[in-house]
C-alpha cells in the first residue's frame, strides 16, 4: 500500500514551521527548498493546512504559523487535512460477479474488516502529536 507525501510533506512543513517561524519568513520557496517539492505542491498542501485551521499565513507581507501548539496538531488531523477525504481507504473492486459465491458476498464480508483496519489506523494516528515528532527530530540532531 502506497500514500502520497502529502502527509509527510505536510509534517516537514509543520516541523521547519515550528523550528523557524520566529527566526524567518517561511514562504513556500523556502519550504520548496527544505522539503525538495516543487513550490506549486507545497502551496497546495499549505492551504489545506490552512483550510484545517493548522497554520496561519500573514495576508501581504507573509509568513507562514502555526495556529495550534504543537501537542494539539496530530497525525490524523494533519492526514485529514492534507490527503483524499474518501471515506474507504480501501476501494473494492465495483463489478464482481454476482452469480458467483464469492463475487456475491466479497463487498459485504470484506469492507467491514478493512473499514475497521482504517479505523484503528486513523485512531492510532490520533495518538502521535507534531510535539512528539518535533521531539524525535531534535534528538536526531
Amino acid at each position: 500500500m502506497i500514500f502520497s507525501t502529502k502527509l509527510a510533506t505536510a509534517v516537514h512543513i509543520l516541523l521547519y514551521v515550528e523550528e523557524y517561524e520566529d527566526e524567518e519568513k517561511i514562504t513556500s520557496e523556502v519550504l520548496a527548498d527544505s522539503t525538495g517539492v516543487n513550490a506549486v505542491n507545497i502551496r497546495k498542501i499549505l492551504a489545506s493546512l490552512k483550510q484545517a485551521k493548522i497554520i496561519t499565513v500573514k495576508p501581504g507581507v507573509g509568513g507562514t504559523y502555526l495556529a495550534m501548539k504543537p501537542e494539539d496538531i496530530t497525525l490524523q488531523k494533519i492526514f485529514e487535512a492534507v490527503e483524499e477525504t474518501d471515506p474507504h481507504l480501501f476501494r473494492m473492486h465495483e463489478h464482481p460477479n454476482i452469480n458467483c459465491p464469492v463475487g456475491k458476498t466479497i463487498n459485504s464480508v470484506l469492507s467491514g474488516r478493512l473499514d475497521t483496519i482504517k479505523n484503528n489506523m486513523l485512531k492510532d494516528m490520533a495518538q502521535v502529536r507534531l510535539s512528539d515528532i518535533y521531539s524525535d527530530m531534535k534528538s536526531h540532531l
